[in-house]
């Protein structure tokens, strides 16, 4: 039995609405809680919401969305299902891969069309590497999932379980680089299956084996684009939770917690005072130690991810080549991580993943208009340029990343945009993520597991926390399930599980 919450829980008050915490309170109201969100922003969503520009609607945080079935999770705790709610389009390809030899790779997650696209590009040799890749993604996501990645931890002690052992067997301690390359020789195409790795924070040829679950998600599971855009799924759970009773209460930003011992006994915005019996905190990490009023002791200090550069693009005309996915790799590789990680530098030959959301969901941009996304990695605050520095680096960052844009295949780019918003770190700064970076704490193995700063609060008798910086990670699947996970050390119960891949019928 892992650790929960002691005492009275019988109201919730989860501080942020994003989709950590709309996933916690869907789990905690189908426990029989009531539940209270408080949000600062006036629409739900947190890091996946909504910009309008001109016409066009914006995502403002991830665009790829895999393994819906954890959503749909969260919906049938409360007896409703994601899909009554959000229109779900699968995307073939889930990817377009564009290599700097003019190359281009159709990504499918069925593997037979994936197969003979392998070998179209690079030969029988190759395909029947991916054969085997695709097996050993699918045992490797097997092993993980239920024992390490939808779990919660105590202690480092919670990983010595017979599935450790087969961890071991599949090769996930070892670096991700070295074995995709027992899989595939073709450079290009270890990248597709590696470059996953920088959700993470760390370089593949640095990152554990074990990240390449986030291959399979990718690759395997399959890539799906909400009919509306990603903000659709934080406010459908939004209006799921409302309808099984929760008090959302928008626009009102948590100023401190008031405590009475041990235990947190309300939630305090600028016009009222909220008691409660427990509280879920999903901010990010230094406004969280803020709330708290401390910051936990460790050893070393956390490293955080890359962050990132985003282009929002509305233009009058869109270019053939791109999928609703495009990854643009330039010629660099290794290069390009060490500067992303240790040197602190901007991508001198970037690679990029354009997404054109209107190539599914047209309604998203005006009439005869499309709508693109550019994510430039880029280092953090703290390894490379701090907040101060991209005022004057963000516009001619910007004209540096159409110049490369336009090079590789996207003429007349800056002569077609008629809307445009550009994010840099210094804008997730002022979010209050720390290090510049959306991406939060980065998976290095010290910061992975049980290792990385948990759900319960040490000192704190009834909060819990949820989100990326904590179990079990970064990205729209973890997310969810760090919600899961949060209700579950206050009901004390997993919560329902759905079939991988569906939703429940």
């Amino acid at each position: 039995m892992t650790r929960t919450v002691t005492g009275r829980t019988d109201h919730v008050v989860v501080v942020g609405a994003g989709l950590a915490g709309l996933s916690a309170a869907l789990h905690l109201l189908g426990s029989g809680r009531r539940v209270t969100v408080v949000e600062r922003d006036p629409l739900p969503g947190g890091r996946a919401g909504r910009r309008e520009l001109g016409g066009y609607r914006l995502d403002t945080g991830p665009t790829v969305l895999t393994m819906p079935h954890l959503a749909d999770e969260a919906f049938a705790a409360v007896g409703d299902r994601l899909a009554d709610h959000v229109e779900l389009l699968p995307l073939h390809p889930a990817y377009r891969a564009c290599f700097a030899d003019g190359a281009t790779l159709d990504v499918h997650t069925d593997a037979a069309a994936m197969e003979a696209e392998v070998e179209r590009f690079a030969g029988a040799r190759e395909a029947a590497g991916y054969r085997r890749l695709r097996t050993w993604l699918t045992r490797l996501h097997a092993v993980q999932m239920r024992r390490f990645i939808d779990a919660n931890f105590d202690s480092p002690l919670g990983l010595l379980t017979p599935d450790l052992a087969r961890l071991a067997a599949l090769g996930g301690f070892g670096r991700l680089d070295a074995r995709i390359g027992r899989f595939l020789t073709d450079e290009r195409l270890k990248r597709v299956f590696s470059f996953q790795a920088l959700y993470a924070g760390v370089a593949p040829a640095r990152a554990l084996a074990a990240y390449a679950v986030i291959a399979y998600m990718d690759t395997v599971a399959g890539v799906y684009f909400p009919r509306g855009g990603m903000h659709a799924l934080p406010r459908a759970m939004a209006a799921a939770a409302a309808g099984a009773g929760a008090d959302l209460r928008l626009g009102r930003d948590v100023t401190r917690l008031e405590r009475s011992g041990t235990r947190i006994t309300a939630v305090i915005t600028a016009d009222e005072r909220i008691p409660c019996d427990a509280v879920v905190l999903t901010p990010d990490l230094p406004v969280v130690h803020r709330l708290l009023g401390r910051r936990p002791r460790r050893p070393v200090a956390l490293r955080h991810a890359p962050s990132a550069v985003v282009l929002h693009a509305g233009t009058r005309r869109t270019w053939p080549h791109l999928a609703h996915h495009t990854l643009s790799f330039g010629a660099a590789w290794r290069r390009t991580f060490d500067e992303l990680t240790r040197t602190g530098s901007l991508m001198s030959d970037p690679s990029l993943l354009i997404t054109r959301p209107t190539a599914s969901d047209p309604a998203l941009a005006p009439e005869g208009r499309h709508l693109h996304y550019v994510l430039a990695p880029c280092p953090n605050t703290r390894t490379g340029p701090d907040a101060r520095a991209w005022t004057d680096l963000a516009p001619r960052y910007r004209d540096r990343l159409l110049t490369t844009l336009e090079a590789r295949g996207m003429a007349g780019l800056a002569a077609a945009i008629e809307e445009e918003c550009l994010v840099t770190p210094a804008d997730w700064t002022a979010q209050g993520h720390a290090a510049g970076t959306p991406f939060s704490v980065a998976h290095t193995f010290a910061q992975t597991g049980p290792f990385r700063p948990r759900n319960l609060v040490r000192g704190t008798d009834n909060a819990v926390l949820a989100g990326c910086g904590t179990t079990p990670g970064v990205g729209v699947p973890t997310v969810l399930l760090s919600g899961k996970l949060a209700a579950a050390r206050i009901t004390g119960t997993p919560g329902p599980r759905t079939a991988a891949g569906g939703g429940r019928r």
